[in-house]
């Protein structure tokens, strides 16, 4: 449950810290006191989306803290996320938020940064919140369907994932039908094309090589010349450098002993002999190997030729010839593939059963939960100025196929005994809307209650009163003994029913209009209770002790 819940810098809040306790807690005030503030106050900190407009005027950014009981089938997500350790003797759980006048935010679990998908996971198993214009979602066919999904326990992302995957299989089936002829006239084109590179069969890696093979050959006697000339100068001639090494190499060696001076001299003309000598083997070596090849000379020249003619003709550097051919064949299998009728049928065929597969089985689960539902409400609207009436959650087929499934979802409802039931929109008044809303979130709320902790109603109860006030109480009070139950009202029937009241009102400070809260029992609450009736003084508070001294209230007036 929440346990306390703090604010500062908040619209017109400036601190405010409120302790909530279980059972059944009601928020009052005049209109534009700030009591809903608290509430977007809270959904700030279960990672509602953040709005520069809620920093108050004047500060630099706004802060809200909700400090909760932590749920026993949130601990394993909490170690798992590095929220808390299984260590951790405390059960509390610390949600925070803040914003600058900027709109930046910034969000922490259990005082470690967190991010705002993390906090709505979180929201998911402490607070559900029931808004004040929840009749407006019974017309609309989207939310019809989404409350009935979730009571039925019926998941439909994998089936909006199958109708994707069959649209998407209709759509390349419905593009290969309207282009056969472009497609035809592109493949022939490729086709050609890619058999001209066949016949050369570029290897990927391959012109490097085969460039520098080429420039050998063609200027093999050039090299053959330029090598015997080499061999000649160094070792083959009278005068060649081998020769001339020695006859230096001798003149020192005779002379040397008389001056150490010129051993180092000796030392480098002997490498300089041994170096050359290396070079005369290797040059004899090469000039044994290498003969003229007038044959492969003549292969090379035609390869090269035609590499070199295609390059040209498709406008592309040599080496990237293979990466080409490569692109052309991947080019052509995707064609092939686009043009196989046959096989888009088939594919499109297995995605439509596939997703009928998936939509039979989410029709099943709403039809099952449909009278679960249906009868349910209709127990919950009896109270509530409607004696006798009925509700319907009809699930009838589609016209045709839809990205939800093969089901109409529709809620119908008879006002009174007797009648059959019809569209809401076309036979229930915004008053009855209004009550209808009112008994579908009890509904939801008791069949959730075991698995959410926290549940708010903010204003839900606008547009009933009298009697139907005193059955909203009722039901609220009995919510309030399997789970915390916080509403925003202004009915005094309904906040007369309450086990702690808290009045949010504003006054102006210093020239800025602030609001706070504070709980009231005994005389303030009473008065309170008058104040919401409305009527004369002595007759307000007598009607108000009324209220709060009868069977349905709480009888905190007493304390």
């Amino acid at each position: 449950m929440l346990r306390r819940l703090s604010l500062r810098d908040v619209a017109i809040v400036a601190a405010l810290e409120v302790d909530l306790g279980p059972g059944f807690t009601v928020l009052t005030g005049e209109t534009g006191a700030g009591k809903s503030i608290l509430i977007d106050a809270l959904q700030l900190a279960l990672g509602n989306r953040a709005d520069a407009t809620l920093v108050r005027e004047g500060a630099a950014r706004a802060e809200v803290s909700a400090e909760f009981d932590t749920p026993a089938g949130l601990k394993g997500w909490l170690d798992e996320a590095g929220f808390r350790t299984p260590d951790d003797g405390d059960d509390t759980l610390l949600l925070k938020r803040s914003i600058d006048t900027q709109g930046r935010s910034r969000a922490w679990i259990n005082g470690s940064a967190a991010t705002l998908t993390q906090l709505r996971e979180v929201a998911e198993s402490l607070v559900d919140i029931h808004g004040q214009h929840a009749w407006q979602s019974l017309t609309r066919p989207a939310a019809v369907r989404a409350l009935l999904d979730e009571q039925a326990g019926a998941d439909t992302r994998e089936l909006l994932l199958r109708w994707q995957a069959w649209r998407a299989a209709a759509q390349a089936l419905a593009d290969a039908r309207q282009a056969q002829g472009t497609l035809e006239r592109e493949r022939e084109r490729l086709a050609w094309q890619i058999g001209e590179l066949a016949k050369l069969a570029p290897a990927d890696g391959e012109w490097e090589p085969l460039n520098a093979e080429h420039q050998r050959l063609a200027h093999g006697q050039a090299l053959l010349d330029g090598a015997r000339a080499a061999l000649d100068a160094v070792s083959d001639a009278d005068d060649s450098a081998d020769v001339l090494a020695a006859r230096a190499i001798d003149a020192l060696d005779e002379v040397v002993r008389y001056d150490a001076e010129l051993a180092p001299v000796l030392d480098v003309l002997r490498s300089a002999q041994a170096q050359l000598e290396d070079a005369a083997r290797t040059l004899t070596g090469y000039l044994g190997r290498k003969e003229p090849d007038p044959q492969r000379l003549a292969e090379l020249d035609e390869r090269i030729g035609a590499w070199m003619a295609l390059a040209r003709r498709y406008r592309r550097p040599p080496a990237e010839l293979p990466a080409l051919l490569a692109g052309w064949q991947a080019e052509l299998a995707a064609l092939d593939a686009a043009a196989d009728l046959d096989a888009l049928e088939r594919a499109e065929a297995a995605a439509e059963k596939a997703w009928r597969t998936e939509a039979g089985r989410i029709g099943q689960l709403r039809r099952r939960a449909a009278p679960a539902l249906s009868q349910a409400v209709t127990q919950a609207m009896q109270p509530l100025g409607m004696a006798g009436g009925r509700f319907e959650v009809a699930v009838e087929p589609a016209p045709e196929p839809h990205p939800h499934g093969l089901d109409v979802v529709e809620f119908r409802v008879a006002g009174h005994a007797g009648s059959t039931p019809r569209s809401l929109a076309k036979v229930a008044s915004g008053g009855e809307l209004s009550r209808l809303a009112l008994a579908i979130a009890v509904t939801t709320a008791q069949a959730d209650g075991a698995a959410i902790p926290t549940l708010i109603f903010d204003e839900i109860d606008s547009g009933v009163g009298g009697t139907v006030g005193d059955a909203v109480g009722r039901v609220m009070k009995q919510l309030g003994s399997r789970a915390q139950v916080l509403a925003v009202t202004h009915l005094a029937q309904v906040a007369a029913c309450a086990d702690r009241h808290f009045v949010v009102a504003k006054q102006l400070q210093g020239g800025a209009t602030l609001s706070d809260i504070h709980a009231v029992d005994g005389e303030s609450r009473v008065a309170e209770i008058a104040r919401m009736l409305g009527g004369e003084k002595l007759s307000g508070m007598a009607h108000a002790q009324t209220l709060l001294q009868g069977p349905r209230g709480s009888r905190a007036a007493s304390r």
